[in-house]
C-alpha cells in the first residue's frame, strides 16, 4: 500500500525562504500552532520581555506537540534603559515645547514634568543636544541643559508616556553590561527546556556574544546563538561578530531609532552581505507585514519590502506582532509564504546582489558546496543531497543560494532544527543505519515517497570519506533510480565493497 504523506510536510517544502513567527503564551493553542506550521512556518520566536516560566512552558510543550521539526527561538531583553513606573500607573500627557526634567534613578517614580529611568549615570554621559527617544520613538525629548541632578529637556513632539517604556540615545553608547539578571535567568531557562536558539538583543561586539556562549558551555548546551543587530555599533562590528555567532537578525525597530531611518535599506543590504559571505544565516525582521495586524490584507510597500529582502539573499523572514497578537495571524503567514514563493519564482539572477567568495580561503566543505550548486545547475539536477550530522555542509550549500532545493538527510532531530534558518535548505530526520550506503538509499526512498524527487532525476550528492561528522570530502552526481537499483553494489568513498 502506498503510505501518503501529511499535508503539512508537503506545504513545509514549497518555499525555500524561512518564517519565523512569534507566538504568546496568550494564543498558542496545538491546533492555531499547526495552523502557522502548514501555512510555512519553520521556527517559534517567544519574546522572553513578555513571557514568565509557564508561558515559556506551555508554548514549548504545544510546539513539540504538533512537530519536532519546528525550531523554537527565544530572544533575551539585552542591555536596555527603561522610564520607571507612573506614579498610580497613569499616563502621563506631553505637548510639543514642554520642559521637563530627566534623570537615572529606578527607585523614583515618573510623573509630569519628571522622568526617571533605569540608567543611573545618565546625567553623566550625556551633552547638551542629545536626543532621547521614548517608546520606540514615539516622544522625542532633546537635551537644552543640564545640573548634576537633572537634564533639562524640551518636547519635540506630542505624546502619551505610559510606564516602563523604552528610551533609545542614538550616537551615544551606553555602558550597560551585555547580560540582566533575568537574561541569565532566562537562559538558564532555555537550556532546562532544551530550546534551539537564543536571540540576543542589543549585541554591540564580539563579547557580547561570547557572555552567552560561556554559559551555554558550562551547562554543555547545544543551543545556537543569533545576534540581533539593533545600533550603530553591532552594524559597525559586524565582522567580529560573525566570528563567533551561529546567524545574525537585523532587528529593524530598535535599529531605526538608533541611526537614521534613510540608513536602514542600505545597513539591511550590507549585513545580509556580510553573513551570506561569512555562511551564517541571517533574518530580516520588524513590521514585515505590519498593517495585517488590524487588516486582513498587507499594503503593496509591505509584499515589496518582502519581496526586496528576498532578492537581497535573506535566508529567513519574522512576523511578530502579526501572530502574537495581531487579529489575522495565519492569514498573514500565509501571505508571507506565498509573497515567498512568488519572488523566488520570478527573481532575475542578473540582478542578485553579487556575493564574491575567496577561493584562496576556502576550505574543502566549502569548495565541494559551491561546486554542488555550480553542478546541480549545468546538469539540471532536479536537487542537492547531503547526509548531515551538524549541518554545516547545508549550511554551506545555502550560502550559495543555488536554485534547486537541498534535501539535508539528519542524523539528529536538532540538526533538523537547527537548518530550519537556512534557506533552501529541506531538512528530514531519519534514523542511523548500518552505513551511509543503507543511509542514502534510504533517503532516496523517502524523497522519492514524499514526491520531491522522481526516480529518474539527476541529484547532485555530498558526503564524507570517514562517515558521520567527519566533514565533507566528496561529491557525486548520479540519477535516483540508479543508486536504488544498484544499492547492493555501488561504490562510493565511504562504501567499502564487501559492506
Amino acid at each position: 500500500m502506498r503510505q501518503t504523506i501529511p499535508k503539512t510536510q508537503l506545504v513545509f517544502m514549497t518555499k525555500h525562504t524561512k518564517i519565523i513567527a512569534t507566538i504568546s503564551d496568550r494564543r498558542c493553542e496545538v491546533d492555531f500552532i499547526r495552523e502557522l506550521f502548514t501555512a510555512g512556518m519553520n521556527v517559534v520566536r517567544m519574546n522572553s520581555a513578555h513571557l514568565a516560566e509557564e508561558g515559556f512552558r506551555k508554548i514549548i510543550q504545544n510546539v513539540r506537540t504538533v512537530s519536532s521539526e519546528i525550531a523554537i527561538l527565544m530572544d533575551t531583553k539585552g542591555p536596555e534603559i527603561r522610564t520607571t513606573t507612573n506614579v498610580n500607573d497613569e499616563n502621563i500627557a506631553i505637548e510639543s515645547g514642554d520642559i521637563i526634567h530627566f534623570a537615572g534613578d529606578a527607585s523614583r517614580e515618573t510623573s509630569p514634568g519628571f522622568i526617571y529611568c533605569t540608567y543611573p549615570t545618565l546625567v553623566e554621559e550625556l551633552e547638551i543636544g542629545t536626543d532621547l527617544l521614548i517608546d520606540d520613538g514615539e516622544i522625542d525629548l532633546k537635551v537644552i541643559d543640564k545640573t548634576e541632578t537633572h537634564l533639562i529637556c524640551q518636547a519635540q513632539n506630542g505624546g502619551s508616556l505610559g510606564s516602563r517604556k523604552s528610551i533609545n540615545i542614538p550616537g551615544v553608547r551606553i555602558n550597560l553590561p551585555s547580560l540582566t539578571e533575568k537574561d541569565k535567568k532566562n537562559i538558564r531557562l532555555a537550556i532546562d527546556f532544551d530550546i534551539d536558539f537564543i536571540a540576543h538583543s542589543f549585541v554591540r561586539n564580539k563579547q557580547d556574544v561570547l557572555c552567552i556562549q560561556e554559559i551555554l558551555d558550562e551547562a554543555q548546551s547545544p543551543i545556537k546563538i543569533i545576534s540581533k543587530i539593533e545600533n550603530q555599533e553591532g552594524v559597525d562590528n559586524i565582522d567580529e561578530i560573525l566570528e563567533v555567532t551561529y546567524g545574525v537578525m537585523i532587528a529593524r525597530g530598535d535599529l531605526g531609532i538608533e541611526v537614521a531611518q534613510e540608513k536602514i535599506p542600505g545597513i539591511q543590504r550590507l549585513l545580509i552581505r556580510r553573513c551570506v559571505e561569512a555562511k551564517k544565516p541571517v533574518i530580516v525582521a520588524t513590521q514585515m507585514l505590519h498593517t495585517m495586524i488590524q487588516n486582513p490584507r498587507p499594503t503593496r510597500a509591505e509584499v515589496t519590502d518582502i519581496a526586496n529582502a528576498i532578492y537581497y539573499r535573506t535566508d529567513a523572514l519574522m512576523l511578530s506582532g502579526e501572530t502574537a497578537y495581531g487579529k489575522y495571524p495565519v492569514e498573514a503567514l500565509r501571505t508571507m509564504s506565498k509573497i515567498a514563493e512568488e519572488a523566488e519564482r520570478t527573481k532575475i539572477s542578473s540582478n542578485d546582489i553579487s556575493v564574491p567568495f575567496n577561493e584562496n580561503n576556502l576550505d574543502a566543505t566549502s569548495f565541494l558546496a559551491q561546486q554542488a550548486v555550480n553542478a546541480s545547475t549545468t546538469l539540471k539536477a532536479s536537487g542537492i543531497v547531503t547526509d548531515s550530522y551538524t549541518g554545516r555542509t547545508a549550511r554551506y550549500i545555502a550560502a550559495f543560494r543555488g536554485k534547486n532545493p537541498v534535501y539535508a538527510i539528519c542524523y539528529r532531530e536538532r540538526t533538523v532544527r537547527q537548518l530550519a534558518l537556512s534557506y533552501g535548505v529541506f531538512p528530514i530526520y531519519q534514523e542511523i543505519r548500518k552505513s551511509t550506503r543503507t543511509y542514502l538509499v534510504a533517503a532516496l526512498h523517502l524523497l522519492k515517497l514524499r514526491q520531491l524527487l522522481n526516480g529518474d532525476d539527476s541529484i547532485v550528492y555530498l558526503s564524507s570519506s570517514f562517515g558521520v561528522a567527519g566533514g565533507t570530502t566528496f561529491l557525486e552526481i548520479n540519477q535516483v533510480d540508479t543508486i536504488i537499483n544498484n544499492a547492493d553494489h555501488f561504490l562510493l568513498p565511504n562504501f567499502p565493497s564487501n559492506d
